[in-house]
């Protein structure tokens, strides 16, 4: 029997799917004003981690960009993703997987930037203590697999597999822990000084099954924004496990714009 859970994004997979029904390949969907789309990938990961949901938009027309966060400070990470908003030709949805919701949050501010969208994503406030918010909640379990080799922070194995990409299959799962891009110890330490969820268009896929971040605190965030939100039966990476519903809640924030 269908939870409730499971009706609600089958609901509005329901309601976002005439977006993308009975379009040519290529062409893209009637009624989107938003043709470029920028990534932005969190801790734990590359660039490439965004390559299912870009197949799929690519498919569709839109010109997709997915930045390589540098993960050193936050400063230096936001830089690297205004550099590619900069490049942009128009109108652009700028998308956030965990921390990467920081630099969406920041960076969002940029005039090139029409809505936003968060994936399983920190979305703090302005001059907000990220971690002091995620204090309030339980500490979700993938935060104990955390090593550093000094400064240099990365998942252990055996949390990569089963909190970070619980829901894939294990030999896609030990491939992206081989790639996972290490940050510094800096980075998490940065404030972002700007919302821009405060003054563009949100929309927020939360992970019901998250156990990088709690999927509670990702409901909050969601609300507080006032964003369109979808709940998802998923892991961390339901970019990966799920590109689908990502892919058309993306659509509909390009036609939001």
């Amino acid at each position: 029997m269908m939870n409730r859970r499971d009706f609600s994004a089958a609901l509005i997979a329901g309601a976002t799917a005439p977006l993308l029904m009975g379009v040519a390949r290529g062409a893209t969907p009637p009624g989107v004003k938003a043709r470029n789309v920028v990534f932005v990938h969190g801790l734990f990961a590359d660039g490439s981690c965004w390559t299912d949901v870009i197949s799929r938009l690519q498919a569709l027309g839109f010109n997709a960009t997915s930045v390589q966060n540098p993960l050193t400070t936050l400063d230096e990470s936001v830089a690297a993703a205004e550099r590619v908003l900069a490049r942009q030709d128009g109108p652009t949805v700028l998308v956030g997987h965990s921390f990467g919701g920081m630099l969406v949050t920041q960076a969002g501010v940029h005039p090139n930037v029409s809505a936003l969208v968060y994936v399983a994503a920190r979305a703090p406030d302005a001059n907000e203590n990220y971690g002091a918010l995620a204090a309030t909640y339980p500490t979700p379990p993938a935060t104990a697999g955390i090593v550093y080799d000094g400064d240099e922070g990365r998942l252990s194995e055996a949390a990569f597999l089963r909190d970070f990409a619980g829901d894939l299959p294990e030999a896609k799962a030990r491939l992206l822990y081989a790639v996972q891009q290490p940050f510094q110890r800096a980075l998490l330490s940065g404030q972002v000084t700007q919302a821009a969820w405060r003054s563009k268009p949100s929309f927020y896929a939360v992970s019901s099954e998250d156990r990088t971040i709690n999927p509670d605190l990702e409901r909050f965030m969601a609300k507080r924004m006032g964003a369109k939100t979808i709940e998802l039966r998923a892991s961390h990476l339901s970019l990966i496990s799920q590109p689908e519903p990502i892919t058309r809640l993306i659509v509909e924030a390009a036609s939001a714009a």
